[in-house]
C-alpha cells in the first residue's frame, strides 16, 4: 500500500505543485497559485484529504482537470513507494517525473539571500547550460528547469542591480563636480586636487513606475513578471509596482515584504482581476488621475509590462499614454508577444500606444528581461 506523506503546505511547496502541475496538463497560472495559497490559509490545520481538496477547487477549471488532479497530487508529495501506472498519458508523465520534482527546490525563499543556493537535482552545469536557461520562455519552461531559472535570475539581477547603482552614483558623482572651482583652488597647493568642489545641485535618483498586466492572456508570464518587479523593488529605493487588467492594484508595500512567498501571501489577498479581461487605457486613466500627479515627473521611468491585447476604445489608451509621455521621462512597454518571430504589433491597442512609446521591447525569457538594465 501507498505510504501518504503529509504534505509540506508552506507557500513555497504550493507554488512548486502548481508549476509542477502546469507542467502535466492543468492550466494552473498565477491566479490558481494565488488561490491555492489562500484557500490553505482559509482552511487550517485539515487532514491530508481536506488539504488535497482545497488545493483542487482552487487549481481545476475543467472536468479534465478535475479527474486528473489526485494523481499529480500524489505523484507530487509521495516520494517513497512504487506509483502505480496511471490512466492517462499527462498523469503517466507526472508519475514519471515524480522523482525529478520531489528534489527539486523554487528557492523563492533565497531571494535576498547573501550566498548563493547550492544545485540541486539537474541544476546548471556550464555556460551553455546558462545561455539556454537564459533564452528559455517563460511559457514554456519546465519543471526540471525551474529551480535553475531561479538561481540564475537571482543572480545576474543582483548583477544588473548593483552595476546600476553603481553608475548612478559614479553619474551622480560626475554631474555634480565642479572641475573649473576644483582647479582654481588646487593652484596654491602645487595643482594638485586635494579638494573637489562640487555644483550646488545634486542629481536624483529615477523613480521606477511598473504596471503589470496580468490578465488572461498574460497568465503564462505573469507569475514570473511578478518576480521580476519584486527583485527591482527589492534593490531600488524608488519603486512603485501596480497590477491591472480591468482594475488597477498598488502592490508597492506587498513587494517590500523580506522573501517572494511573503509577497505573494498579501497578493492573494488583492482584488487584481487575475486573468481576467484587459482595458488598458481605462487603467492608464485610473492611474493617472490616482497616482500621476504624485508619481509622474520629469525623473519618472514609466514601464508597462503587457502583451497589448485591449479590449477598450484605442483611443483611450492613446491618450492616456500621451499624459504619461508628456509628464515623464521615458516610457518603456515590455511584450512577452514580441519574443515571437512571427509576432507584429497590429492590434488596435498597440497601434494606438506605439507614437508614445520611447523604448518597445520584449519580455518573455531571462535575457529580455536583463536588457532593461541599458534603457534604465
Amino acid at each position: 500500500m501507498m505510504r501518504q506523506e503529509e504534505p509540506d503546505r508552506s507557500a513555497t511547496s504550493i507554488i512548486e505543485f502548481c508549476q509542477f502541475a502546469r507542467t502535466h496538463g492543468l492550466s494552473a497560472g498565477i491566479q490558481q497559485v494565488l488561490a491555492s495559497i489562500e484557500a490553505t490559509r482559509l482552511i487550517g490545520d485539515v487532514d491530508r484529504q481536506g488539504f488535497a481538496l482545497a488545493l483542487r477547487t482552487a487549481v481545476t477549471s475543467s472536468k479534465e482537470e478535475w479527474d486528473l488532479f489526485f494523481q499529480l497530487f500524489d505523484s507530487f508529495w509521495n516520494t517513497s513507494a512504487p506509483k502505480s501506472k496511471p490512466t492517462s498519458d499527462k498523469a503517466g508523465k507526472a508519475k514519471t517525473s515524480q522523482a525529478k520534482a520531489s528534489s527539486r527546490t523554487l528557492r523563492i525563499e533565497s531571494v535576498g539571500d547573501a550566498s548563493p543556493p547550492e544545485a540541486e537535482g539537474k541544476g546548471v552545469s556550464g555556460a551553455s547550460a546558462e545561455r539556454r536557461i537564459r533564452k528559455m520562455d517563460f511559457s514554456s519552461v519546465s519543471q526540471d528547469d525551474l529551480a535553475s531559472l531561479e538561481e540564475i535570475s537571482l543572480r545576474l539581477f543582483r548583477r544588473m542591480s548593483s552595476r546600476l547603482s553603481r553608475r548612478l552614483r559614479i553619474r551622480e558623482f560626475a554631474d555634480r563636480l565642479d572641475l573649473r572651482r576644483t582647479i582654481r583652488r588646487s593652484i596654491h597647493r602645487g595643482g594638485e586636487p586635494i579638494v573637489l568642489a562640487f555644483q550646488g545641485r545634486k542629481s536624483q535618483v529615477p523613480r521606477l513606475v511598473i504596471f503589470l498586466d496580468v490578465s488572461g492572456s498574460m497568465n503564462s508570464y505573469s507569475l514570473f513578471l511578478v518576480r521580476f518587479a519584486y527583485t527591482l523593488q527589492k534593490y531600488f529605493k524608488r519603486v512603485d509596482t501596480f497590477l491591472f487588467s480591468t482594475d488597477v492594484v498598488e502592490i508597492s508595500e506587498v513587494l517590500r515584504t523580506r522573501n517572494l512567498a511573503e509577497a505573494l501571501h498579501g497578493l492573494s489577498e488583492k482584488a487584481a482581476g487575475w486573468a481576467g479581461g484587459t482595458k488598458i487605457g481605462e487603467s492608464l486613466n485610473d492611474f493617472n488621475r490616482r497616482y500621476g500627479r504624485k508619481l509622474l515627473s520629469r525623473n519618472t521611468v514609466f514601464i508597462i509590462l503587457s502583451d497589448g491585447w485591449d479590449t477598450g476604445e484605442p483611443e483611450m489608451l492613446s491618450e492616456q499614454l500621451r499624459k504619461i509621455s508628456y509628464r515623464a521621462k521615458k516610457l518603456i512597454w515590455l511584450n512577452p508577444l514580441l519574443g515571437l518571430k512571427e509576432y507584429e504589433p497590429v492590434t488596435r491597442g498597440m497601434i494606438a500606444a506605439l507614437p508614445y512609446i520611447d523604448v518597445f521591447a520584449p519580455a518573455h525569457n531571462l535575457e529580455s528581461l536583463l536588457e532593461l538594465e541599458k534603457f534604465l
